[in-house]
């Protein structure tokens, strides 16, 4: 009999239990007679955006203030005061930035009007930062956080208490159970569905997965941690879909784009158009929740538990069939399956390339992968416009000075891992950009130039890749084996990115790319689906392959075919009562056919 355990990642740490896991109960030494406000919960978000991004590490949902360089819109929201008397106010925030110079990200709180004394996010690390005391009456009040420079400030949490010295939780884990718990969450029965298919990853893989199983008639749910779809195709981080659409044109460019520039406005008008596909199909859409456990039976991941980003209500979601199309493997490693992250051996695969060696393929397995980027353009104004000075910004920048960005604005570090650094990497990325507009506004040519679009969502090219049957690797796509199990194909040229700084360049936040022709290539379907858990079909960047592998295949459209194979393999793994490993063996030829490929 196969043992059953609930597995919850909670600050990117996994607890595993033998019994359901329900909200948290946080440690009795807490505080917790005080009014606790989560920023994801602000009536009014003003101009601060919501950023779900870094929820595991760093404990909760972000409010950012990402005004370009002008301070945004105040967020506000009601709170019911529960007594009279003289409150103190802290705010969980920090110095995004520190150093020799102001805090690029300040903010103040203000209550019924007052403004409360101490300037906040000028604190290093994430914690609570005392924002000052005020008098206030029982009942209603309304809390504003004002943003003071534009540049970034954030918060996710403010706590109102009479306590002097009050013991405030500050890990991830013990935050999530404290909120609960303040909240009254911890009290509640977590509601459970049941869907013949989960797909985890709303980006355009999961999104052409959803809809191709949905077309054949099966219950399907896709969780996404994004309150819109599209991923790095959104108009969050505007990355266009290139590649080929297979044999699946109309279905991919529902939810895909049509080849726009990179960060161009463009990106709304698909957006709208996915938002509808999305809208329109009988997919159960849990748009805005986080993937935050699981539970196995074995090698089977039997539910999983998704958390609405706004109000923290979990919910479970049982299944048959799973697809981890998150783009890091989330699900994946959660689950346990094997995976891989950084490069491979050169020799492991053959996949050296003697013209770029240690560049494409190095002699010794090591932690490099592609890097993330952040979006950003800049426009003409009919009047000067005026840009602060940025010091924080300038030993990243340093003289370089640049008016919008592009695929090659792009970081990655042996010391930062993708997901786990995620805003320590997004950050310095924000240093680059602002640096170089500055530098770019000093000269007269760029005086009426302003940032009209900046992302604050990475789009990430590479992390976690999960292994199944079958290791996609550079040797497939140039000798073209004849693979019997073929579900997607491409044309693209290989291409692998360097951080330029390897080649001397200054710069640690530009990359190039290597660039290999292989012509036309198949990826088989024993690559889409996991090897050691029966029921997790895989799709998208975290597909079973090589570094080199996911050089040609990784792009959106390429994905998205990935996503249908995956959506069509799920319908049959319920019609046939099958694993994907079973319908890769027995159903083939039908999977195949619902593709077009017979």
């Amino acid at each position: 009999m196969n043992r059953r355990e609930f597995i919850r990642i909670i600050g990117g740490t996994v607890a595993v239990t033998a019994i359901a896991p329900t909200y948290g109960f946080a440690n009795s030494g807490f505080s917790s007679s005080g009014m606790l406000i989560e920023a994801a919960n602000f009536n009014n978000l003003g101009g601060w955006v919501l950023d779900t991004q870094f929820y595991q590490q760093m404990g909760g949902v972000q409010l950012l203030a990402h005004g370009l360089g002008s301070p945004v819109e105040n967020a506000s929201t009601q709170i019911d005061v529960i007594d009279s008397g003289l409150w103190n106010v802290y705010v969980r925030t920090t110095d995004w930035c520190p150093g020799d110079w102001e805090a690029p990200g300040q903010f103040k709180v203000h209550i019924d009007n007052k403004t409360l004394e101490n300037n906040l996010g000028t604190q290093k690390g994430w914690g609570w930062q005392l924002a000052g005391q005020v008098e206030l009456n029982k009942g209603q009040s309304k809390i504003e956080v004002e943003d003071l420079t534009g540049f970034e400030g954030r918060f996710d949490a403010i706590y109102l208490t009479k306590e002097s010295s009050p013991k405030l939780p500050n890990t991830p884990t013990d935050l999530f159970h404290w909120k609960d718990q303040l909240t009254g969450r911890s009290k509640l029965a977590i509601e459970e569905k049941v869907f013949d298919f989960v797909v985890c990853g709303g980006g355009v893989t999961g999104c052409a997965a959803a809809i191709a199983a949905d077309s054949q008639n099966i219950n399907v749910a896709v969780i996404q941690d994004r309150p819109i779809f599209g991923g790095n195709a959104s108009e969050e981080i505007r990355v266009t879909c290139i590649g080929i659409t297979g044999k699946n044109d109309k279905l991919i460019k529902s939810v895909g784009t049509e080849e726009w520039k990179l960060g161009s406005e463009e990106s709304i008008v698909d957006q709208q158009k996915r938002e509808k596909t999305m809208a329109d199909s009988n997919v159960s859409l849990f748009a805005g929740h986080m993937l935050i456990g699981l539970e196995k039976q074995g090698d089977k991941i039997v539910s999983v538990d998704a958390r609405n980003i706004t109000t923290g209500i979990i919910t479970r979601l049982r299944s048959k069939q799973f697809l981890d199309s998150t783009g890091n493997g989330a699900l994946g490693v959660l689950a346990g399956a094997k995976y891989r992250y950084g490069r491979e051996a050169s020799s492991e695969f053959n996949e050296s390339w003697d013209k770029h060696g240690d560049l494409w393929s190095p002699e010794k397995p090591d932690n490099k992968v592609m890097g993330a980027t952040i979006m950003w353009k800049s426009n003409r104004s009919k009047q000067a416009e005026i840009f602060p000075k940025v010091p924080w910004a300038m030993d990243v920048a340093g003289k370089d000075a640049a008016t919008r960005g592009g695929w090659k604005w792009e970081y990655s570090s042996d010391e930062l891992d993708q997901v786990a650094d995620g805003e320590t990497i997004r950050d310095h990325l924000f240093r680059a950009i602002y640096g170089n507009f500055y530098n770019a506004k000093k000269h007269p040519k760029h005086r009426k130039t302003k940032i009209n679009f900046l992302g604050y969502i990475l789009g990430r090219r590479e992390s976690v890749r999960l292994m199944g049957d079958h290791i996609f690797t550079l040797n497939d796509a140039v000798d073209k084996p004849d693979f019997p199990d073929i579900v997607a194909e491409e044309k693209r040229v290989f291409d692998i990115h360097y951080q330029e700084k390897e080649k001397g360049h200054h710069a640690d936040y530009r990359s190039e790319g290597l660039f290999k022709y292989v012509g036309l290539y198949y990826i088989p379907f024993r690559s889409l689906f996991s090897k050691n858990i029966d029921n997790l079909l895989i799709a998208g960047r975290n597909f079973s392959c090589s570094h080199i592998g996911l050089a040609g295949p990784r792009v959106m459209n390429t994905c998205a075919q990935m996503g249908v194979a995956t959506g069509y393999a799920a319908a049959l793994c319920t019609k046939y009562n099958a694993n994907p490993r079973k319908v890769g063996q027995q159903h083939i030829t039908e999977l195949r056919k619902l593709i077009g490929y017979v």
